[in-house]
Formats: C-alpha cells, structure tokens, sequence
C-alpha cells in the first residue's frame, strides 16, 4: 500500500478543499460520501452475517453491554450513527469496523480479553476507526494514488466498476472488511481514542495494556499472525497506550465519580 506523505496530502487538500481532521488532530484527505461509504459497510455487514455463524445470545448481550456503555459518551452526532456489533464463531483474535457504525467480534477475542475492561479496549480501538473516518481516508488516499480521482465520481454504487474498486480498496470485498488494512498511524490513532472512549465509560485504561500483554503472550512473543501484519506490534502498541495512561486515568477517576460504572457479565 502506497500511501501519501504529508506534503502531498497538503497539496491536494489545498486543490481539492478535501482536508478534514481526525479526532486527534490529525489532517486528512477525504474525497468520498460518507453517506455512500456507510451503505456499503452496511451491506458488507449484512452479508458477512449471512456467511459466518454468530456466537450465541449470551456473548451478545456481554459485547453489546459495552458497547452501548461506550456509545452513550458520545456526543449526540456521533451516538446517532448506527451502531451494530455482533459476535462471531471464529477462533481468531480479532475484531474489525465498518463505516456507518457496524463491528464485529470474534469469539477468540473473548478468549484473549479475560474480563470488560480488557474487551472495552477493543470495542473503544474499533469505535475509534469509524469515528476517524480511517475507511474514507484510506478508500481517499489510495484513489488519489492508485486509482485516479476519476473512480470517485463513477463509484454510484457497489455493483459498478468503480464501486467494486471502491469495496477492495476498503478491504470489503471477499473478505467483507474483516482484518481491514488500516496503517500503522491508523492502528495508532485508534488505540488513542479508544483509551480515552473506555476511560470516559468508566472502563480502566489500564487494562488496555493487559490485554496486549495477554496478546504477547498467546503469540508466545513470536511474530504477530498474519491478520496483524499491518498493525504495529503488541511492544509499540502498549508504550503508546502508556503513554496516554495518565490523561485517560484521570478521565477515569471523573467518569467513575460522575457515575459511570459499567457492570458487563461476562458470560
């Protein structure tokens, strides 16, 4: 994946007015509707549950439990999007995002993240994409560079061409998103959100650590699983969460003072 460097981003953001900013701060191209891109992720949802059993009603309530925990923080804009996740049979450790709200959960994950506060960091991890816009900047970037802006005005609809291009480029095609290719930055920034999205619930941002812990430790400190291999590794992710710790304690300690204190069974 090819992906733009800054002074490229700036100039295309000064020529197309495209530019927007991530939650962190960060700028961004964005060339695509939103409204579009959460059709497709809706779709891609939809279809991936008709491919792949989901666990059973007991670790839905559990992961929804969180879920709606964390959503609740939101500010109303954001709270008003469609979220949905479901639990799926999988013994991967993974969890994915789709545009428009939509997150799915392996029944793996739930191995790895051993209580709620572990799992919250993930939940918070995939909130923080969608929030992020990551699929449209990352669908934006690779048209800018790889497919050409003519894509962007020809991708009506899935069934296309263009709009066939615009599902690989968000990793929905025979994959349906699962894995997403996301960068590093991107793993990065959502990792950050998330600690201060489960902090703000009244989940502990220490556990987030623990849970990469757990994940060194299932990998037995080998090379992380193909799936992970454009993330940054278990080591970076927990100095970058560390390094976050005591802006998100103190979220912490107010979200838990004001009465947020989540109480998810884990079943």
């Amino acid at each position: 994946m090819r992906w733009l460097r800054p002074f490229a981003v700036t100039a295309l953001c000064a020529s197309l007015a495209a530019c927007s900013t991530s939650p962190t701060g960060r700028s961004q191209l964005l060339l695509l509707s939103d409204d579009q891109l959460n059709e497709m992720g809706q779709q891609a949802f939809a279809q991936y549950q008709q491919d792949i059993p989901t666990a059973g009603q007991a670790s839905h309530r559990y992961v929804q439990c969180i879920t709606t925990a964390i959503v609740d923080v939101l500010p109303t804009e954001q709270r008003n999007l469609d979220w949905q996740i479901r639990v799926f049979e999988a013994e991967q450790p993974n969890a994915f995002a789709l545009p428009g709200g939509y997150m799915g959960v392996n029944t793996g994950m739930l191995t790895i993240a051993t209580n709620q506060d572990q799992l919250a960091s993930v939940v918070g991890h995939e909130i923080g994409h969608v929030l992020a816009r990551h699929a449209n900047e990352r669908a934006s970037t690779e048209n800018a560079t790889s497919l050409g802006l003519s894509v962007i005005s020809s991708a009506s609809g899935m069934q296309t061409p263009g709009g066939q291009q615009l599902m690989g480029v968000l990793g929905m095609g025979a994959q349906y998103g699962i894995a997403l290719p996301f960068s590093r930055s991107h793993e990065s920034e959502a990792d950050v959100i998330g600690l201060d999205l489960m902090a703000q619930a009244g989940f502990d941002p220490r556990q987030s650590v623990t849970l990469w812990e757990n994940m060194q430790a299932a990998s037995g400190g080998g090379a992380p699983p193909a799936w992970m291999s454009t993330h940054p590794s278990q080591g970076q992710r927990i100095e970058g969460l560390q390094a976050n710790m005591d802006r998100a304690l103190a979220t912490y300690e107010q979200a838990r003072s004001s009465g947020h204190t989540p109480n998810c069974q884990r079943p």
